[in-house]
């Protein structure tokens, strides 16, 4: 209260003299903090509706911003100095949850998350990759204007040391930015990434749409020749894809300059080519309908002009596809159509080559959003990657029996509210995409000339695969398969005695031969105890140590198998005693088991 007092008579220091009773100052005190609560509410409420205008004019999202910030201040101070309320008496307590759209993982899915980002690393360097990383914020100016409409999406980070910051929203500006550090000599590389990026998005946690999410970059950066780099790219997807198991999967591919083409003689004036993309990107989402009016309603399209492109972007095939494109005569009279169907001929001859033809879908649906393709954009699907009632290997421009999900009346939001979301309407989305992006590296030496002169520049392509969205994917497989989650194979135990320094000896030659092994940590723990704790790990093998064996040379080695009973995993209960095994040969005897061979499959039950 002393501070109160001290403000109050800065604020009013001749009135507060008379004041001689402590309740007339609490009154007076009371009075100014009202008036002060009052006006903020005012404010904010004022404030409120600018921001809630400017959201839904898609206003500059630099303005949007400076609205949120200033609405945030308010709050602060609202905060600060609002007496009581109903929250008063939880202000020592500490809200546990993790930020929105962030999660954490177990030990089991971390598992699970760890073996399939080990096999998208060996694919890596499989295909001649080596690893780069580069830090998960950067400067502000860096990232702005390379994402178009999603630019708003971008987290903004606080003044830190004079320099206005933000958390990357990919792997691919980052890299543009160190290629062009680097004087966009760096040519003919192979470059990978492995990393969390951050998004301001409507999280749908279950579909591994999220705020924080991880996701693996190979670029290919240099002068080649055409399409080679886009194949090798989309044979590496494919390989990825099938390792993984991620079930049923498409590849579909169209070129930008195929797209803005087809803009250009539908009769898309240029500065609305991008706007209109990225309502066109969203045909996986939304039925053609919805579509055509964002394009005609919402950002001031002709409807003759939408009715046009909704004719091209209904096809979707292979080789027939590009024959038929290539025989429109009115497509094929505009210079960048034609460049693009040039290039997309000898990509099919590719992908012949690599044996994956029967993975590609030739879909004029898709788009790509973002400003910085230049060239062949693709995208990977499975058949959760489209919400319920619309097909993920493309959509039809005018489905007859589906339809948008009745939109609910929806509330005026405030700056840190987002937009509830049916999850059951949600699909994954894409598990992998990218496409090429000659320009990016270009426009970075560009600017840090500061002379407008024409610089080097860089051609680079490449894929990005959403871990998250790879790992909805395949957890509940996991699951339904029984697989570990721990790497323990073998759990060392003592019968009788504790022989504690004879576990530890064990156990450090058995992690000295590459084998994961553990054992309890107590001085005599019983042996129903130790069998325990490694049923819990599940580990496959427990080696036994006996005082008259070990005289003997020898360990007894017991195997533990696991089953589905009722669907879930349950240890196979055996009367078995073990087998013998010599001291000096336990290590090969428990390399040369199957379950050693086969071990790094994730697999438990057999």
């Amino acid at each position: 209260m002393l501070a109160h007092w001290q403000l109050l008579r800065l604020a009013h220091p001749i009135s507060c003299r008379p004041l001689s009773s402590k309740k007339q100052f609490k009154a007076t005190l009371l009075h100014t903090m009202v008036a002060s609560v009052d006006a903020l509410n005012a404010e904010f409420a004022q404030q409120t509706e600018v921001f809630n205008k400017l959201r839904i004019e898609n206003s500059d999202p630099a303005a949007l911003e400076e609205s949120r910030k200033r609405l945030g201040e308010i709050k602060r101070k609202l905060a600060s100095i609002k007496p009581g309320g109903k929250d008063a008496k939880k202000k020592g307590r500490l809200l546990l949850k993790t930020p929105k759209g962030t999660r954490d993982y177990g030990p089991g899915e971390m598992f699970c998350r760890d073996y399939a980002e080990r096999i998208v690393k060996e694919c890596f360097v499989l295909y001649g990759g080596a690893q780069l990383d580069t830090p998960v914020f950067e400067r502000k100016d860096i990232l702005a204007g390379k994402y178009g409409e999603d630019a708003k999406l971008i987290f903004d980070l606080e003044d830190q040391g004079g320099e206005q910051l933000a958390l990357r929203y990919d792997h691919t500006v980052p890299l543009a930015r160190y290629l062009a550090m680097g004087g966009a000599t760096n040519t003919q590389s192979k470059l990978w990434q492995i990393g969390k990026v951050y998004r301001r998005d409507s999280p749908v946690m279950s579909k591994g749409r999220m705020r924080e999410f991880s996701q693996a970059d190979f670029d290919i950066s240099g002068q080649w020749d055409t399409m080679i780099p886009d194949a090798e790219l989309l044979s590496l997807l494919c390989t990825i894809l099938t390792r993984l198991e991620v079930g049923e999967f498409t590849i579909k591919v169209n070129h930008r300059r195929v797209l803005d083409g087809i803009f250009e003689v539908c009769g898309v004036p240029p500065e609305k080519v991008r706007s209109i993309s990225s309502a066109v990107d969203k045909l996986d989402k939304l039925p053609w309908s919805e579509v055509k009016k964002e394009m005609t309603e919402e950002k001031g399209l002709d409807s003759t002009s939408a009715d046009k492109i909704g004719e091209y972007v209904k096809h979707k095939g292979g080789r027939q596809l590009l024959d038929q494109l290539l025989a429109d005569a009115t497509l094929t009279a505009n210079t960048k159509a034609k460049q693009g169907l040039d290039e997309m001929t000898i990509l099919f001859t590719f992908l012949d080559a690599y044996r994956i033809t029967d993975k590609i879908s030739f879909d004029l649906s898709l788009a790509r959003g973002l400003d910085y393709y230049t060239g062949l954009i693709y995208e990977a699907i499975v058949e959760a990657s489209a919400p319920p009632g619309l097909k993920a290997e493309g959509l039809d421009p005018a489905p007859p029996t589906s339809a948008a999900p009745p939109k609910k009346k929806s509330k005026k939001l405030g700056p840190d509210e987002d937009e509830e979301i049916d999850e059951s309407q949600v699909g994954v989305g894409s598990i992998a995409a990218g496409g090429r992006y000659d320009d990016l590296v270009g426009m970075f030496t560009a600017a840090a000339s500061g002379d407008g002169k024409k610089t080097a520049g860089l051609p680079c392509v490449g894929v990005s695969i959403g871990l998250d969205r790879i790992f909805a994917l395949l957890w509940p497989k996991w699951v339904e398969r029984g697989m570990r989650s721990k790497e323990v194979f073998a759990y060392v135990l003592s019968a009788g005695d504790g022989l504690l320094p004879e576990r530890m000896a064990l156990v450090q030659e058995l992690r000295a031969q590459g084998i994961a092994a553990d054992f309890l940590a107590k001085n005599k723990p019983k042996l129903n105890a130790q069998f325990a704790a490694g049923e819990r790990d599940e580990v496959p093998y427990a080696v036994i140590l006996g005082g008259d064996e070990l005289k003997a040379g020898l360990v007894t080695v017991k195997e533990q198998r696991w089953e589905f009973v009722d669907g879930k995993k349950a240890k196979v209960e055996s009367a078995e005693k073990g087998t013998k095994v010599a001291r000096a040969e336990l290590v090969q005897w428990l390399k040369d088991t199957t379950t050693f061979k086969n071990w790094s499959s994730g697999m438990l039950i057999q």
